[in-house]
């Protein structure tokens, strides 16, 4: 029989009492390979013209070249994956440049392979390269799902033969996680994983990075793709589906708002599971501590939250940051 704990005997105090107490019994961790750092690159940017993004104090779109030195300094300090956004000079109807072998991504992997031992993963959508600004094919103001399939699985090609480890459609068409395995297993590329953002809500939190990529649709609003932020049932069957057509690793998109999602796809699935701290919690806290308002000890427990919720991988701006 258990004897029941009582103060005095019981005191947790002392599982609290030094710092090097506490972080020998901290229960969840954050560690580097945790982190996923994702970076902007603009193709008509020369190197040493980085660019500050205002809605995003602190960090910046890159040049080809400065992107890659600034993954090298990364990695030096402890950083395991990088995720790619690419920034065309061109943009059309169809997101041509996404596919594009000579695209801005394209030629970013096969240097980032070339020249570090990063885990590369590319964002595979549209929304970027199109003109309209819509994650999908247009015709009459209505985004066409199963059309867009094929350009996902040509994005995701040109990724995988360019030398990324995961691609990650972000796009929330329906099927595009089966489109895409069945592309690159046919085409060779049976080994390169699918990161799928499987439930990625239609948030307001995103807001400062449709500014920092020049991603914001051009009519109506993605709501009609991008999940109901009420909704949590749906996200389960949104990871069931894209486990079932081959994903590898799933993701919730945005992380802080929706940790009870993280939790229940984890107990669910216990798969691996990424959560993306987005562009408007990035600048929320940001925000918070340049106003004095909050330390950057707070940047530190909002990722031990997504930890703890049950990321195993965090898509973070924090990352150079919590390298320090």
């Amino acid at each position: 029989m258990v004897k029941k704990m009582k103060f005095p005997i019981t005191r947790m105090r002392r599982l609290r009492k030094n710092s090097r107490i506490r972080n020998i019994l901290s229960e969840t961790k954050v560690n580097p390979e945790d982190l996923i750092y994702p970076m902007f690159i603009k193709e008509s940017l020369k190197d040493g013209q980085q660019e500050a993004i205002d809605t995003m104090p602190g960090q910046y779109r890159y040049s080809l070249g400065d992107a890659v030195n600034e993954a090298q300094r990364l990695e030096e300090r402890g950083l395991s994956s990088i995720l790619l956004f690419g920034m065309p000079e061109e943009k059309d109807e169809l997101g041509s440049m996404a596919y594009n072998s000579e695209g801005i991504v394209q030629m970013a992997v096969s240097r980032l392979k070339e020249e570090t031992d990063l885990v590369v993963i590319t964002d595979v959508c549209m929304c970027q390269y199109t003109s309209h600004g819509h994650c999908g094919i247009v015709k009459d103001d209505e985004i066409l799902n199963d059309e867009t399939l094929n350009y996902l699985s040509k994005i995701a090609m040109s990724h995988a033969e360019a030398g990324a480890d995961i691609v990650a459609p972000s796009d929330m068409m329906d099927g595009r996680v089966g489109a895409i395995r069945e592309t690159l297993d046919e085409n060779g590329h049976d080994d390169t994983l699918i990161m799928s953002y499987a439930a990625k809500y239609a948030s307001s939190f995103y807001a400062p990075f449709r500014e920092a990529v020049s991603s914001a649709p051009s009519f109506g609003d993605r709501k009609t793709y991008q999940m109901n932020p009420s909704n949590i049932l749906e996200a389960l069957r949104e990871v069931e589906l894209d486990l079932s057509e081959g994903a590898d690793i799933v993701m919730v998109k945005p992380a802080m708002p929706y940790l009870d999602v993280i939790r229940m796809i984890k107990n669910e699935f216990n798969v691996p599971t990424a959560a993306y701290q987005v562009s408007g919690e990035y600048s929320m806290l940001k925000a918070g501590i340049d106003a004095g308002y909050l330390t950057e000890d707070a940047i530190f427990e909002s990722l031990i939250s997504i930890k703890r919720a049950g990321a195993d991988l965090i898509i973070s701006h924090y990352a150079p940051l919590f390298l320090e």
